[in-house]
């Protein structure tokens, strides 16, 4: 039981500790924001920037713009990617931008579920010799009583395509998940989903296979007729998944495709 309960302890700590990383402190966001949609809301929160270390002088910046809140509670967000070349002396008036891609609907959020935040991946993901990609990572958290702790994370994968283009070449794919449910004494069961995502040797249409590495954890606790509780760890579960390029995007299985906490 004392495991269960740090597991769910943890989620919710991760959650609170998360929303930071969400935060442009340079007011980079906001300078572009109000220089291409002044008249629609940002939600400042949730807006993401960062340094792209492979291309000096570049950020990406992530713009999410809600819409109105539907009848059902729902809210919806359009997205706004920019990839942004930045002068060497500093000078903010100069900012170009040299790639960029709205996604309208591209994120949304209900009573049950909730973005935590959405952060910029620059890891090494080369594709072709002309074709970096950048991530995007989003977390999600489940609003449900704190019994039965949810948590998602999710990534897509974009390329500067030249014309002052970006293209999404991985949809929106679940990497790693939390969830389970317990009583609040003892029985109970929790699962986690980890995903290494890296990308491969070989090649499909010109770009690199990309490699998904997932171990998946569960363990189950049940109150014993001594009103003992015992938990136990089943074994662990390891497999590979390999996705390849079909020449405009790489190709998912249904399994992989992001699902609601």
């Amino acid at each position: 039981m004392r495991s269960l309960l740090r597991h769910a302890l943890l989620l919710l700590c991760l959650s609170a500790a998360s929303l930071s990383h969400a935060a442009c402190e340079s007011g980079l966001a906001e300078r572009m924001h109000a220089k291409l949609y002044p008249n629609r809301p940002l939600d400042e929160r949730l807006a993401a920037c960062k340094v792209w270390p492979a291309f000096p002088g570049r950020s990406i910046v992530v713009l999410p713009m809600p819409r109105e809140t539907t009848d059902k509670g729902a809210k919806v967000f359009d997205l706004e990617l920019l990839l942004i070349q930045r002068p060497d002396n500093g000078n903010t008036e100069r900012d170009t931008v040299i790639g960029r891609l709205f996604q309208p609907e591209a994120l949304d959020e209900d009573a049950t579920t909730a973005i935590q935040d959405i952060r910029i991946d620059t890891s090494r993901y080369v594709l072709a010799s002309d074709a970096r990609a950048f991530g995007l990572r989003v977390r999600y958290r489940g609003s449900s009583a704190p019994n039965s702790p949810l948590a998602s994370e999710t990534v897509r994968l974009y390329v500067h395509h030249g014309n002052n283009k970006l293209r999404q070449v991985l949809q929106e794919i679940e990497l790693d998940h939390d969830n389970g449910g317990w009583d609040s004494t003892c029985t109970g069961h929790f699962e986690k989903l980890r995903t290494m995502l890296s990308v491969g040797k070989s090649t499909s249409n010109g770009f690199a296979d990309l490699q998904l590495s997932r171990t998946l954890i569960q363990s189950r606790a049940q109150e014993q007729e001594d009103q003992g509780c015992v938990e136990k760890a089943l074994p662990a579960k390891f497999n590979t998944v390999t996705l390849r390029y079909d020449g405009e995007r790489f190709k998912v299985p249904k399994s992989l495709l992001q699902q609601s906490p």
